[in-house]
């Protein structure tokens, strides 16, 4: 094997040129095939970061009201809507794939918070448990968080994101402000920010309604003081943190299973139902639409490989007519077919297997060419790599193949006649 290595390296750099020109068809083929494999995979993460977040892995259960999501602003708390108990929750923080979870109560009409003559319109309001902040991904900017003992004592403490701090306490510094909510006092413990901050992309108004709220900031207070400012229980959501993205989905839906356990809708006219937000369903469509476009580039593509593979075969033959006599002196001094066949297969699969090589380092500055020009993002996929330079290996076996079985099948007497 090795020896038969030795020879075909000896013939393609004696013949450079002809042996170029021979790999060129497959150097395009698998450049352009790393090149198309490598923007998939890149737009495949680009779609999944946009919609889902990076590294974030957050589902969102929501309670709704027969088709549509169940409005806490008018909601009235007295209508049957159900109430999560504490053995629910643990149930949540135990299911299978949940990193983490927490529950907590919503607001998104904020006009009944005043610091001083200052209304803070435009915004959320939430009540969290102790879990919100680690589950969402917060970080303490200034101040503190809250601790058990704010809960422990209904303490009307509050929390401000980044935004909502710029837009009540503009130019001054919010901890230890006292905002009202609804004509509550609470004092201002601390400022958060989300780690990972990114502009989602915005396909409809409701989307675009939840992007301004985020704009305008979210004010968070104990989720047990939340009776005090609005008088009544409500339902809470919840969003769980999976221990992966691909796990978002059943996660959500373990969840949402055991937050439905609360509901009893056998009697009223009002249906509700925990459902969860599956984006990963909506990430799966996108990305399967953008790889069946590119697929039928590949396929394209390919044809440059089947090109490829036709010169392989054509030089092979011309190679065999050149070393008639060498190959009929093999034969005369003892050397079987199988050696003359495995000799030409394996100077086949070099010359296609060096080709391959030197198109998959050409993909690979190709596909980083056209995320710089085009702005379009591209990821090296390692598995395409390794099955490129197979895929090239395998064309020189089968396009060799006829050019090696002719020269195992020459009869040596009319090879050494041979001029």
């Amino acid at each position: 094997m090795f020896e038969n290595i030795r020879l075909a390296f000896q013939g393609i750099w004696s013949h450079k040129m002809r042996s170029f020109l021979t790999m060129l068809g497959i150097i395009i083929g698998i450049a352009s095939i790393i090149a198309i494999v490598s923007t998939i995979k890149g737009t495949s993460e680009q779609i999944k970061e946009d919609l889902i977040g990076s590294g974030n892995n957050t589902v969102t259960i929501s309670l709704y009201e027969g088709d549509n999501t169940y409005d806490s602003d008018y909601g009235t708390g007295s209508s049957g809507t159900p109430l999560l108990t504490r053995e629910q929750k643990d149930e949540v923080l135990k299911a299978e794939n949940v990193e983490n979870a927490t529950f907590f109560y919503s607001r998104s009409y904020t006009s009944n918070i005043y610091y001083g003559n200052t209304s803070f319109q435009g915004g959320k309001i939430y009540g969290i448990d102790a879990n919100y902040l680690d589950t969402c991904g917060y970080q303490i900017r200034s101040g503190r968080g809250f601790v058990q003992r704010d809960y422990d004592d209904y303490r009307k403490v509050a929390l401000v994101d980044s935004n909502a701090a710029e837009s009540i306490f503009p130019g001054e510094d919010p901890i230890g402000k006292v905002i009202e909510i609804g004509s509550e006092p609470f004092t201002v413990v601390g400022v958060v920010c989300q780690s990972e901050d990114s502009m989602p992309n915005i396909e409809s108004l409701d989307q675009f309604y939840e992007y301004y709220q985020s704009i305008m900031g979210t004010v968070m207070i104990p989720g047990k003081c939340w009776p005090i400012v609005f008088k009544f229980d409500e339902p809470e959501n919840a969003i769980v943190r999976a221990n992966s993205t691909d796990n978002m989905s059943s996660a959500g839906n373990a969840a949402a299973k055991i937050m439905n356990q609360a509901i009893d809708n056998s009697s009223g006219s009002k249906r509700f139902e925990y459902r969860a937000d599956d984006v990963m369903e909506r990430v799966k469509s996108l990305q399967k639409l953008s790889e069946s476009t590119n697929q039928q580039l590949i396929w394209i593509a390919s044809i440059s490989l089947l090109v490829g593979g036709i010169g392989v075969m054509n030089i092979m033959l011309v190679s065999v007519t050149e070393r008639t006599r060498e190959i009929g002196l093999k034969k005369a001094i003892g050397a079987r077919k199988r050696t003359i066949l495995h000799q030409f297969l394996t100077e086949a699969a070099v010359l296609t297997s060096i080709g391959g090589i030197i198109g998959v380092f050409l993909g690979i500055g190709l596909s980083k060419i056209v995320s710089k020009v085009a702005g379009s993002p591209t990821a090296i996929s390692v598995p395409a790599i390794i099955g490129s330079v197979v895929f090239s290996m395998l064309i020189g076996i089968i396009f060799g193949l006829l050019p090696s079985v002719k020269a195992a099948n020459l009869n040596p007497i009319d090879a050494l006649r041979s001029e």
